[in-house]
């Protein structure tokens, strides 16, 4: 079974750590766990942290740069793609896809031409809040945030990633957000890493109404790793997966089920320490 994991922070991690390359690290993901895991495809999130001083637009840029350097090195083994059909023919020569996203929409700077700019550099989702509010909306980290919808802008961005082709990411996004993306879009829409509310009682989680809708919608949600929205026993359990993959399917039916394993930007308390041992989830779900 091939592997597409929808979300990993590791480019975050070679840019913060020097000397650290994609080939082999000693992060959850680098080239040669991902041909261990079998993986057809990795999602490579450009997380930009707000609170830093930082430009956030020059940060995305810097990473974006990384990653093509380090895919570069690796050409042999792993190539970017912008669509489907390129993911198909990296397949046929025995290569990873990697896709190439944006956490957190303020690295748009409050401007479409930044995001047009960021689709012709291969961007192809954008994760549109992180847990600070943006331009764009309200993330779902504070309960004063959750009921807040899409700023006029964030609404602008939604018509305009439509028109791109962009994909739309809700996770991290208040709740009412996510219903304005609901009913704005034209397109499918995802939750990159997020999982059951109704499992986990978690802000960052979906709750089955969201499940339902993001059904209907044609998109998926990936369920993330991170143990505190799997469950409660301080522990990123496969157990704990399963559970929350079960009561999707309950709710949601078996195709909005994705993988969004946050690897690289979560607690390291993992029973899957990293992408080579994605057949322990496998095995589970046989």
């Amino acid at each position: 079974m091939k592997i597409i994991d929808m979300h990993c922070d590791t480019i975050s991690k070679l840019c913060e750590c020097k000397g650290t390359c994609l080939r082999k690290n000693d992060f959850c993901v680098d080239i040669e766990k991902l041909k261990k895991g079998n993986y057809a495809a990795q999602f490579f999130a450009m997380f930009i942290y707000l609170k830093n001083g930082k430009d956030p637009l020059e940060t995305c840029l810097h990473m974006i740069d990384r990653c093509y350097v380090e895919l570069d090195k690796n050409r042999n083994d792993i190539q970017i793609a912008k669509n489907y059909d390129d993911m198909v023919e990296n397949q046929s020569e025995e290569k990873i896809s990697a896709f190439l996203t944006i956490e957190e929409g303020a690295a748009i700077k409050g401007k479409v031409e930044n995001l047009r700019n960021f689709y012709r550099l291969g961007v192809r989702l954008m994760t549109l809040t992180w847990n600070f509010p943006n331009e764009i909306g309200y993330p779902n980290c504070k309960e004063e945030f959750m009921n807040k919808g899409l700023t006029d802008f964030g609404k602008e961005v939604v018509f305009e990633m439509n028109r791109l082709g962009m994909i739309i990411d809700t996770s991290h996004l208040s709740d009412g957000g996510f219903y304005d993306v609901a009913k704005l879009s034209k397109k499918s829409f995802v939750a990159s890493h997020s999982n059951a509310r109704a499992v986990t009682d978690h802000s960052r989680n979906l709750t089955d109404d969201m499940i339902k809708i993001l059904s209907e919608k044609g998109g998926v949600m990936g369920i993330n790793f991170e143990k505190n929205f799997l469950g409660n026993d301080g522990m990123s359990r496969v157990e704990h997966m399963v559970k929350h993959i079960k009561h999707i399917k309950n709710v949601g039916g078996i195709d909005v089920i994705a993988l969004g394993t946050d690897f690289d930007g979560i607690s390291p308390e993992l029973e899957i320490k990293d992408a080579g041992e994605m057949d322990k989830l496998i095995f589970a779900l046989q």
